[in-house]
């Protein structure tokens, strides 16, 4: 495998959010970046502000996950682009509006579960092959998110129970590709502010504002933790390991240090709180 500088790493769902911060932090420590979004607009948008800080080390192609064909397409072009594939980040996914599941609409139960599991699926289906048919392997890295943990939530059903079967998933994998070529890893970034979350509550602005309280307590801004899940996942040498932000201690000391601190992590332009 090459060594962190230099090295190409793939992010799927790269055109905003976590995706799109850990492409520019990734960028920034001297990494070569492929990216993939659902339209050759946003794929277009997000390249040209990354290429502004790294001409020529960075690209992106539209790509569904959910077919394996069009994922296929992304790694051939990483390949082409840039000679091989190092890291592979299944970071793409979708979240259903925070309502009890008869209410959540069948082709929002049916995006989710594609995106967020068969997605996966196939990002590491690609990957894995792929990597260990090169020399030096490479790393696959699978996002975790809420009910990863066993978490359980109303209103969450369809998106915890798909990020429970991503982690069930990345277990399995780590057992597949012990002694091997390729390593498996989970990232875990805890909550942070992105349109993913907010767009949970959409039409919900009660809802919204009641959550808004615990999410400024445990949350974090892209700013804020991009940087440090990307220093980690660089340096990560052991296959399964776990890159996890908001760990419980981390959660207990912010509650018990809530009353001192102002914090909103959704204010336009806020100020960074960064915590160890």
């Amino acid at each position: 495998m090459s060594t962190t500088s230099g090295r190409v790493v793939v992010v799927t769902g790269g055109t905003r959010g976590i995706g799109h911060g850990l492409a520019r932090e990734l960028l920034a420590r001297e990494c070569r970046v492929v990216i993939c979004g659902r339209s050759a607009a946003s794929v277009d948008a997000a390249v040209g502000a990354l290429a502004a800080a790294a001409p020529g080390r960075v690209s992106g192609v539209p790509a569904d996950v959910t077919d394996r064909a069009s994922v296929q397409a992304l790694w051939d072009h990483a390949v082409a682009t840039f000679g091989r594939v190092d890291v592979w980040i299944n970071n793409a996914g979708l979240s259903s509006p925070r309502l009890p599941l008869p209410e959540v609409p069948v082709e929002a139960v049916g995006a989710v579960v594609a995106t967020n599991l068969v997605g996966a699926m196939n990002g590491c289906a690609v990957a894995l092959a792929g990597l260990a048919a090169q020399p030096g392997g490479g790393w696959v890295w699978n996002m975790e998110g809420f009910g990863s943990g066993g978490q359980k939530q109303p209103g969450m059903a369809v998106y915890g129970a798909s990020k429970r079967a991503v982690t069930y998933l990345t277990e399995s994998l780590v057992k597949e590709a012990k002694d091997g070529p390729v390593k498996v890893g989970f990232l875990s970034p805890g909550i942070v502010a992105t349109d993913l979350l907010v767009d949970d509550y959409d039409g919900q602005p009660e809802a919204f504002e009641k959550a808004r309280k615990i999410f400024n307590i445990l949350g974090d801004r892209v700013e804020t933790v991009t940087p440090w899940l990307a220093d980690r996942l660089l340096a990560a040498d052991r296959n399964g390991v776990r890159v996890a932000w908001l760990t419980t201690p981390k959660a207990m000391a912010r509650f018990m240090t809530a009353g001192f601190r102002k914090r909103d992590i959704f204010a336009s332009g806020s100020p960074e709180i960064a915590a160890s």
